[in-house]
């Protein structure tokens, strides 16, 4: 599954996930893109835009996504506290479903 994440996730986070093929927003050149041009943007290349924005939900009409979003969330931005995320992550993205918007917690 190739994955997208976002400028909001520690980028070493990607590491954690060798069975998908994950690019960051920094290495697609699209810092600083607002939400939903960046969803438009991601969807084009990616089966999944991963996030620790919890008010995405809020922001963008969830019944328009252009691809799937699963956010994170966790007790700071630091990656040892996405690490422990890492194996639900696993487990919802096996069942994710296209254009979707999913949640994961420990």
């Amino acid at each position: 599954m190739k994955l997208l994440l976002d400028e909001s996730l520690p980028k070493k986070l990607k590491h954690s996930l060798p069975e998908h093929e994950v690019s960051t927003v920094a290495e697609m050149g699209w810092r600083g893109i607002k939400n939903g041009k960046l969803l438009t943007l991601a969807s084009l290349n990616f089966d999944a835009f991963l996030t620790a924005d919890q008010n995405l939900g809020y922001q963008q009409n969830l019944k328009m996504l252009p691809l799937s979003v699963v956010v994170l969330e966790a007790y700071s931005n630091r990656l040892t506290d996405y690490l422990p995320l890492v194996e639900n992550l696993k487990l919802a993205l096996l069942s994710l479903e296209q254009k979707s918007y999913t949640t994961v917690r420990t």
